[in-house]
């Protein structure tokens, strides 16, 4: 028994505790030690310490949730900023998308104001012409002063800008005074060349007479000449292509078939080229067709226009250098000039047929009474005889025979079947020039050619 006390007793610690008189005893399991010890030292006093130890964590771990903070809020400022990046990028981009499209867009309207301001230019000069035209018809003016007004247009072109635009929408007397008050300056360069024709591009086109007119007639004036087109009014005309179109308020007469008859002229700006249509009074018909060729009473028809446009160019006192005409359609203008208006104002103007099309216009000698020609003048084989059938004439050939040039405009033919021995006869008159114009250097030497053709005509 003593032996298990003294074995309990060695396993028991001993405490002693001085406080105060009494002493106690506390049995202690290992365990509870070390809490114990705390307690111990709580209960002497030295709460402090434990304290202490305690408050050194909060700063820390307020610190720690602040630096989370900002770091959370550095994160979204970095996303924001990126996110303006991007967008300010984006908007640099539009910007100089923006940039190129307004310079282009400024580049357009720069090379629209110089297209706009040549075409009012040729708008205004041709204006200008064919009002000195009206003036005539209408009697406001007479010839000479007519023909003194055209050539100040014509040397003044260069600066015809400083003609007031808002006149034109006043009368002939208006215009005129201006026009009388108009400056000397400038002199042109150049031909005057006039086409009697029946096509021209965009108006009416039937083959390639048209283009080739439309063509060549830019070409000539960019070169410094003067050129204008007659033609048919017909029912099937384009006419919005047309700049300023206007009638003239007189009648024009011509002769057809034993009497003067009247016609109405019309005339405006076509791609830049001054153009007068006449369009028949009593013979409206003529005219008004689904076609333009194909018809039984074609020659009646282009003959009466033919005879018209002289008729007019008289009136008007016109003076051009050269009447230029096409085809056999318009080859009775030789013979008409000739025998009939070259003592009417035009001793210097001269004649160019131009054919592209080789269909002859066979037509009875007594047809030629229509427009005032003597067939009996006329139907001889040095003439208008054809060389074929002898109870027929040859418009075509009077058009060569009474022409001062004639150019051929063929890729495949050297002349003009049926026309041999005339051909042969005026052999000095020809040129040849390619049918097609299919590149910029055939059309500027088509041009060359007419210029040529144009000048050497002059000196006869």
């Amino acid at each position: 028994m003593m032996q298990a006390a003294a074995a309990v007793n060695l396993s028991v610690i001993w405490n002693l505790s001085l406080r105060g008189s009494s002493s106690k005893v506390h049995i202690l399991s290992p365990k509870y030690q070390k809490s114990h010890a705390l307690h111990c030292l709580r209960s002497e006093g030295h709460e402090e310490l434990e304290n202490s130890q305690e408050n050194i964590g909060l700063p820390y771990v307020a610190k720690q949730k602040d630096i989370w903070n900002l770091f959370r809020e550095a994160q979204q400022n970095i996303l924001l900023l990126n996110k303006q990046r991007v967008a300010a990028v984006e908007e640099l981009k539009n910007l100089k998308k923006e940039k190129d499209e307004l310079l282009e867009r400024i580049n357009q309207l720069e090379e629209e104001s110089q297209i706009v301001i040549k075409k009012d230019k040729s708008s205004l000069f041709w204006e200008l012409l064919l009002r000195i035209d009206a003036m005539v018809i209408n009697g406001l003016v007479n010839i000479e002063e007519a023909s003194s007004m055209r050539k100040l247009v014509k040397e003044h072109e260069v600066n015809i800008s400083e003609f007031p635009f808002d006149v034109l929408q006043q009368g002939d007397a208006e215009v005129l005074a201006e026009l009388r008050r108009f400056p000397h300056k400038v002199q042109r360069n150049g031909f005057h060349v006039i086409h009697i024709c029946t096509e021209m591009a965009p108006l009416v086109s039937a083959g390639p007479l048209a283009s080739y007119i439309t063509g060549l007639s830019c070409a000539l004036q960019g070169k410094g000449y003067l050129v204008e087109v007659i033609l048919p009014k017909y029912s099937t005309l384009d006419l919005d292509e047309i700049e300023g179109l206007r009638e003239i308020e007189a009648d024009a007469y011509s002769y057809f078939n034993g009497q003067l008859h009247a016609n109405r002229i019309w005339n405006g700006v076509v791609c830049g080229i001054g153009v007068t249509l006449i369009q028949p009074v009593y013979y409206s018909s003529m005219f008004s067709r689904d076609k333009v060729y194909g018809y039984t009473d074609d020659f009646d028809r282009f003959s009466y226009f033919s005879r018209a446009s002289l008729d007019y160019i008289a009136k008007s006192g016109k003076q051009p250098d050269v009447l230029h005409i096409h085809n056999w359609q318009t080859a009775i203008v030789g013979p008409l000039f000739w025998d009939v208006f070259v003592n009417q104002g035009l001793e210097g103007t001269r004649i160019l047929l131009t054919c592209q099309d080789f269909d002859k216009g066979l037509v009875p000698p007594e047809k030629l009474e229509l427009c005032g020609l003597d067939p009996a003048e006329l139907r001889r084989l040095d003439r208008l005889q054809d060389n074929k059938n002898p109870h027929f004439v040859n418009i075509l050939k009077g058009g060569v025979v009474y022409s001062n040039k004639v150019v051929i405009m063929s890729s495949s033919h050297s002349s003009i079947p049926g026309l041999e021995p005339t051909l042969a006869i005026h052999k000095d008159k020809l040129l040849f020039a390619p049918f097609e114009l299919e590149n910029p250097m055939e059309k500027d030497l088509c041009c060359d050619l007419h210029v040529s053709a144009y000048t050497s005509i002059k000196n006869l």
